[in-house]
C-alpha cells in the first residue's frame, strides 16, 4: 500500500503520460489526416471547376487547352504552389519523426488526388473514363497524362504513407530502394512533361497549345515499379520483424 501511495505521487510516464496530454493514437491521427485530405480534395475540385467553367474547358483535352493568361495564369500557378505548401505543413504537424512526416504528407497527397477526381466527376461528369487525358500540373511545365497515371501514383503514395506512419522507429530507411525510387520519379516526370518539353523551343504559346496523342505506358510502368520499392521495402521489414527470431544452437 505504501508503494501504491508513492506511485500515485510520482509523475506519470509512458502511455499514461501520452493519454494525460491528449496525444492521439496512430489510428486517430491517420483518420484525421485522411478526412482533411478528402475535404481539401473537394476544395481543389471546386476551384478547378470554377476555373474550367470560366474558360470553357470542363474537358481539358481540346484545342487551346490552356486559355489562361495574365493575372489568372499567375494566380493559378501560385495556387498550385500553395497546395504543395499545405500538404507539406500537414505532414510536419502530424508526424513525430521525419519518416512519419513524409509518410503523412504522402498520405495527404494520395488521398487528395484520388478524391479530387471523384469529386470532379460528381461536379462536372468528367472524367468519363480513367483513360481521359488531363493537365495534371503546370509547374514547371504542363504535365499531361491519362487520369489513370496520377491515380496509380496516388494509390502508391497512400500505401507507402500508411506503412511509413505506422512503422516502428527503428525501421530501416531502405536507402537503396529510395535511390531507385528517385530514378522512377524522374522517369515519371519525364513521361508527363515530354510533350511540353519538346514544344519549349517554340516558345510559351507553343507549350500552352500542346495536345499529346500518345502516352508512354511502358516507361511509366517501369517508373511506377521503381517508385513502389520503398513501400515493398517497408512491407519486407515489417514481415521480417514479425517473424520469430531463431538463434542457432551452440556446440554441446
Amino acid at each position: 500500500r505504501k508503494r501504491d501511495r508513492i506511485g500515485a505521487l510520482l509523475p506519470m510516464t509512458g502511455p499514461a503520460l501520452s493519454q494525460s496530454k491528449g496525444h492521439l493514437s496512430h489510428q486517430a491521427r491517420w483518420a484525421i489526416v485522411v478526412i482533411f485530405a478528402i475535404a481539401m480534395a473537394w476544395v481543389e475540385a471546386a476551384s478547378v471547376f470554377y476555373i474550367r467553367a470560366l474558360v470553357d474547358r470542363i474537358e481539358p483535352y481540346q484545342p487551346d487547352p490552356l486559355p489562361i493568361n495574365g493575372a489568372l495564369s499567375n494566380v493559378e500557378l501560385w495556387r498550385e504552389a500553395a497546395t504543395l505548401v499545405m500538404i507539406a505543413a500537414v505532414g510536419v504537424l502530424a508526424g513525430r519523426t521525419w519518416r512519419r512526416r513524409a509518410g503523412y504528407a504522402a498520405l495527404v497527397f494520395g488521398v487528395w488526388d484520388v478524391f479530387y477526381y471523384v469529386f470532379l466527376r460528381l461536379m462536372t461528369g468528367w472524367p468519363k473514363t480513367l483513360l481521359d487525358w488531363d493537365i495534371l500540373f503546370l509547374l514547371p511545365l504542363p504535365w499531361w497524362g491519362p487520369v489513370l497515371a496520377p491515380v496509380s501514383i496516388a494509390v502508391l503514395m497512400i500505401v507507402w504513407g500508411t506503412l511509413a506512419t505506422g512503422a516502428r522507429d527503428d525501421a530501416s530507411d531502405g536507402l537503396f530502394a529510395w535511390a531507385l525510387a528517385s530514378v522512377g520519379i524522374v522517369l515519371a516526370l519525364a513521361v508527363f512533361m515530354i510533350d511540353a518539353w519538346r514544344a519549349l523551343p517554340d516558345g510559351r504559346d507553343a507549350v500552352l497549345q500542346v495536345l499529346p496523342t500518345t502516352f508512354n505506358w511502358p516507361v511509366f510502368c517501369i517508373a511506377l515499379l521503381l517508385m513502389a520499392l520503398p513501400a515493398l521495402h517497408q512491407v519486407a521489414f515489417a514481415v521480417s520483424a514479425a517473424l520469430p527470431s531463431t538463434t542457432p544452437a551452440g556446440p554441446r
